[in-house]
């Protein structure tokens, strides 16, 4: 399978000439395969939304190239242009940019600058709203009437509705009390199934990406340091401690039984699969 979206060499570099240039990025190469569910977790200041914000052409690497199938995005203005489509990236805290008079307008943004038609714009928010869990009651609120998770909601759909072949969401439960940050995940995971669509998640909860995603990148000081699924990743605790990074709870708890002398298994996140590695620790498998 190839991959939807690539990364090579790259590089980006803020304050260049200055007494502050720093590079933010640095040689990142990365690939995307349509249909994945990625995780990119990394301490404050380790390039997780620097690389995000290129995967769509918001910035412009310093050296290196994005591709989209196989082609930069930067080849020429109208692909870059049909890229910021195709790729829809969702800020941390994205209701601030709410703007729009009702929730309804506020979706359709992204489909009528596409040139969407009239019937084919009401279609897709209709559809988007329904992704996210917005009721058909409030797309004609304004969204500053509305609660913080369903302003969220319109924020997500809003990306949702230009229908993009990789969404890219940046926070997206930041700041939410742990009903509403399980039911936008819930609503991402449905999407991504029923669309088979390329979703990135940049999240600081360990416990999210550990039960969402299929693979996780791990960014530090500017650079991939580890790639691989959730398991393989969280079987490197120690190493992610050492960056400054988090782990699952389960994963903590695991760590400390095998300092007590218990041979467990460090890789365990889930609830599940503490059970099924107690289970078998008692059985003697």
């Amino acid at each position: 399978m190839k991959p939807i979206l690539e990364t090579k060499n790259l590089t980006h570099t803020y304050g260049a000439g200055t007494p502050f240039q720093r590079d933010a990025i640095q040689n990142v190469d990365i690939s995307v395969f349509p249909g994945e569910f990625i995780g990119i977790i990394g301490h404050t200041g380790s390039g997780k939304s620097t690389l995000i914000q290129h995967l769509n052409g918001l910035l412009k690497p310093t050296s290196g190239d994005i591709l989209l199938d196989g082609k930069s995005i930067w080849s020429s203005k109208a692909f870059t242009r049909q890229t910021r489509f195709r790729v829809g990236l969702v800020f941390q805290y994205p209701e601030y940019q709410l703007f729009e008079e009702t929730a309804y307008l506020d979706i359709a943004f992204g489909p009528k600058n596409m040139g969407l038609s009239k019937d084919e714009i009401d279609a897709r928010v209709r559809r988007a709203a329904e992704f996210v869990g917005v009721p058909e009651e409030n797309l004609n609120k304004s969204p500053f009437e509305l609660s913080g998770g369903q302003k969220r909601r319109v924020a997500i759909a809003g990306v949702i509705a230009m229908e993009p072949d990789v969404l890219i969401l940046d926070e997206p439960t930041a700041g939410l009390d742990p009903v509403g940050r399980e039911g936008i995940l819930a609503n991402i995971r449905e999407y991504q199934k029923k669309q088979n669509a390329t979703v990135i998640m940049v999240s600081h909860s360990m416990e999210e990406i550990a039960s969402n995603v299929d693979r996780l990148i791990v960014m530090n000081q500017g650079t991939v340091a580890m790639s691989g699924s959730p398991r393989e990743v969280f079987a490197r605790a120690e190493e992610l401690i050492a960056m400054g990074l988090d782990v699952p709870q389960m994963t903590h708890v695991f760590l400390k039984l095998r300092e007590m002398g218990l041979q467990v298994d460090p890789s365990v996140y889930t609830v599940q699969q503490a059970k099924e590695a107690l289970l078998a620790l008692k059985e003697g498998r």
